[in-house]
């Protein structure tokens, strides 16, 4: 799998564990997380739309149910997955010309384009994380070495060796 399938495949990883915390955080979650999160699904459907030249369905900053997120966000996937299973070399390598919220053209690589789309998310999702955790809650770790581990990274909660380092599983093994 070359390395925008596998970014994308944490995307999809990363997107549904936020939304499971989320779910999780006690009947309501922060507005702000929500609003945060809101933006993540509706900006890689944007630029999902840019790419695939059709018009967006959701604005850049919408207010969104998790229901229609967790909805948004399969969505993304599966377009994501079809583009990067499909397109081929030249489909990645083209340029797509579009306009900005604010109404700017651009042309943009569309590799380019899938880099800032994933790149994105991760900001996001790091300000998720920060508001749960200021809320008393526990957010699950979405970070890109947990999902290709398939266990989250320790934490400073969870094993970190007070020198804010990870705690290696076995000798010699990476962090």
């Amino acid at each position: 799998m070359d390395y925008l399938q596998r970014m994308f495949a944490h995307m999809r990883w990363a997107d549904r564990h936020v939304l499971d915390s989320l779910i999780a955080a006690a009947g309501e979650p922060p507005a702000t997380a929500l609003v945060l999160f809101s933006h993540i699904v509706a900006a890689e459907h944007v630029w999902l739309s840019r790419i695939q030249g059709v018009a967006q369905q959701v604005s850049v900053w919408p207010t969104l149910s998790l229901h229609d997120c967790a909805r948004i966000a399969q969505e993304n996937a599966e377009g994501f997955e079809s583009l990067l299973r499909e397109g081929g070399p030249d489909a990645l390598s083209r340029s797509a010309t579009y306009r900005n919220s604010a109404g700017a053209e651009f042309t943009t690589p569309v590799d380019d384009i899938l880099i800032h789309v994933s790149l994105h998310g991760c900001y996001h999702r790091g300000q998720i994380a920060a508001l749960l955790r200021g809320s008393g809650m526990v957010p699950t770790p979405t970070d890109y070495i947990g999902f290709v581990r398939g266990v989250p990274a320790a934490s400073r909660g969870d094993g970190a060796n007070g020198s804010g380092t990870e705690r290696p599983s076995s000798p010699g093994a990476d962090v």
